[in-house]
């Protein structure tokens, strides 16, 4: 969808980004300490590029995630999937999957339904288009780069999940029964075409206005902390 909007709000909006501070790992960082997950995947390594067949210009599959061992204790798996760049307040939700047993150590590519994609009926949360689905990445022409953080938590026992999990939700969980945590961290960026800089400015305040993005300052974000 997003591949529609012309360059220049992407650009006008280059500074916008919600920030890595604000993933969900951040959030548990900065409340408490936890144990680590080694997070991998076969189809890409930290800070690599998302293959195009995982993203909204390919067939918009969920891909492949592993995961090393977690502590004794641990309930369930839980994952989330936040775009740490988009141009809004929060991290935009991409994923989420709850209620993955314990012993459960990966996810295999296009095991999470998506708009093309059936997957195999995993319990999933609301993404950020309110769908219980994989959201491809479809980040802005012109914006740059930007970074998915595929995020795995062991949890302890706990309250159900509801069945439409939202991030709000999923965070705070999270914050009450994590054990352990681990990410791993993909990138995509659309192809930037010629840009003309007039009417950049009145571009951006149209992009608030229609709802696009929030108006807020756009600030300084620190280095992803592991």
């Amino acid at each position: 969808m997003l591949e529609k909007l012309p360059d220049s709000v992407g650009h006008a909006l280059i500074n916008r980004r919600a920030g890595m501070e604000n993933v969900v790992y951040n959030l548990l960082h900065a409340a408490r300490r936890t144990e680590r997950i080694e997070v991998r995947s076969s189809a890409f390594a930290f800070n690599a590029r998302l293959h195009r067949r995982f993203t909204a210009d390919g067939e918009g599959i969920s891909p492949p995630m592993a995961w090393g061992d977690v502590p004794s204790g641990t309930a369930s798996i839980a994952i989330i999937v936040e775009d740490a760049d988009s141009p809004t307040p929060h991290p935009l939700t991409h994923l989420i999957v709850v209620d993955l047993g314990a012993d459960e150590r990966s996810l295999a590519e296009g095991a999470v339904s998506s708009p093309q994609h059936q997957g195999i009926g995993l319990d999933t949360g609301r993404n950020s288009f309110f769908q219980q689905a994989w959201l491809p990445p479809d980040p802005p022409p012109g914006h740059g780069e930007h970074r998915y953080v595929f995020q795995v938590f062991a949890l302890r026992p706990g309250p159900a999940f509801s069945n439409h999990a939202g991030r709000r939700e999923f965070i705070d969980a999270v914050l009450d029964r994590a054990l352990a945590v681990g990410c791993l961290i993909g990138t995509y960026e659309r192809a930037e075409r010629a840009v003309s800089q007039t009417g950049m400015q009145a571009t951006e305040e149209t992009a608030v206005e229609a709802g696009l993005v929030p108006g807020f300052a756009p600030g300084a974000e620190p280095l992803f902390r592991t």
